[in-house]
């Protein structure tokens, strides 16, 4: 369906025009009269089909102007990245309207923020986390909230920010329209639709666990961790065939790891990004990689979701992730708006149950490569380098480290040395000196 088939008014279809943007994905055709209508919905879609389009299209077209203080619309999404984007998209299809769009997000000063949104503004886009602390810092009131978007709800949830979710949700005004959407849903969502959404409508343009068709999945079985870095290290230096390569580390130490290993062979071809990095750092890699300034973006799950770069030719998987439904997201960075792309997979042995759990929940077997007969199998275990440490491998289970003096130790004074010359102990000369007469 073209998008002026769509109830959109002259601002918004100006502004789609500029974004080169003409036809609905299914779930933007299918969710924007549900939406309009005013009924809740929980949108299920595949990575890369347009859902944030799919609700800021319908919630944007009936966006009133206003000069009231506190938001209408509130839209929740799990990362700073995310805030950026959604953000990104709205002011983009906001060029033609008066509408006033802020995000807030951990990380930053809280105060610029509070100043910025203490201002006024009609749509909020935040994280949990950041949204909680305006509240209760009394600088946001959400009572005005009439529309509640939850994007990507189980990775808010994976991150630990149920309490403040739950919080949120008990704050905001009773008659308001919730809408979610996200590319897969875990069954500990549904408690939390049940509680507060009012008879959603469910709009599940695809089974919740299928690939991207246009996504071609490969796999290789490694002995260790020295070889499957081997592998990935012949793999890149195939220039012209992975010339924007997305690379996924199970963990921000194997993130740090990989990129200091590799910076020598790809000199100003690499970019790393996870949670331990600075905003600016993350924002400004993201933007090179995008931009294709950098080949190569080493990375943790943190843009596994919603993160929209364009024009991936490979996803590589170094490592299988904990949960199967992260493995649907991570390789749905690559094949994106019709496009084909490739999804490498890597694991050891140990990494069975994993691969099975993948492979059960898409209902589909990924096929298993040769591995190249010039790659160099090592044989060597570098236990540093393998899987981390398990979680039970605690600080206080270390053993205990003694001081053994150093340059800025010193031997006690003579004088304040202490030595135990023997004679009555306190109680008899205490007994002692009550038998001696006072002298006058």
């Amino acid at each position: 369906m073209e998008f002026h088939q769509l109830n959109l008014n002259k601002p918004l279809l100006n502004a789609l025009d500029d974004m080169e943007f003409s036809k609905a994905t299914p779930i933007q055709e299918k969710a924007f009269p549900v939406i309009m209508s005013g009924r809740d919905v929980v949108g299920i879609a595949q990575t890369g089909t347009g859902k944030t389009l799919a609700y800021l299209l319908p919630i944007l077209r009936q966006l009133s102007y206003s000069d009231q203080q506190h938001p209408r619309v509130l839209i929740l999404v799990p990362t700073r990245e995310l805030v950026l984007q959604v953000m990104e998209e709205a002011q983009k299809l906001t060029t033609y309207m008066s509408a006033r769009i802020d995000g807030a997000y951990g990380g930053t000063n809280i105060n610029t923020q509070s100043q910025r949104i203490y201002q006024g503004l009609d749509v909020l886009v935040a994280t949990p986390g950041r949204l909680f602390d305006l509240v209760m810092r009394g600088t946001l009131r959400l009572k005005n909230i009439q529309k509640l978007v939850i994007d990507e709800v189980d990775e808010m949830l994976s991150l630990g920010f149920r309490p403040q979710l739950n919080s949120i949700l008990e704050l905001l005004p009773e008659k308001r329209q919730n809408l979610m959407f996200s590319a897969t849903l875990e069954d500990d969502v549904e408690m939390l639709i049940r509680d507060f959404f009012r008879n959603p409508v469910w709009i599940d343009v695809e089974y919740r666990g299928t690939p991207l068709t246009q996504i071609t999945q490969k796999l290789y079985i490694v002995p260790n961790f020295a070889t499957r870095f081997n592998l990935l290290s012949e793999l890149l230096m195939e220039e012209e065939e992975f010339d924007k390569v997305l690379v996924f580390a199970p963990s921000k130490k194997m993130a740090d790891k990989l990129f200091n290993k590799l910076t020598h062979k790809f000199p100003g071809q690499l970019g790393v990004i996870h949670s331990n990095k600075s905003q600016n750092q993350r924002i400004n890699t993201l933007e090179d990689f995008k931009k294709g300034e950098i080949r190569i973006l080493l990375s943790t799950d943190l843009v596994a979701r919603g993160v929209d770069i364009f024009e991936v030719s490979h996803v590589i998987n170094f490592g299988l992730p904990e949960i199967a439904g992260a493995y649907i997201h991570r390789i749905g960075r690559t094949g994106r708006a019709d496009k084909k792309g490739i999804a490498i997979s890597m694991a050891t042995p140990s990494e069975e149950n994993k691969l099975r759990e993948i492979e059960e929940y898409m209902g589909k077997t990924i096929p298993v490569e040769d591995l190249p007969e010039d790659l160099t199998i090592s044989t060597a275990i570098d236990i540093e380098d393998e899987d981390e440490r398990p979680a039970g491998d605690k600080a206080y289970l270390k053993p205990i480290k003694m001081n053994k003096g150093g340059s800025a130790f010193h031997e006690k004074k003579q004088k304040n040395l202490k030595v135990n010359l023997g004679g009555p102990g306190r109680k008899k000369r205490m007994a002692l000196k009550k038998g001696k007469k006072k002298k006058r």
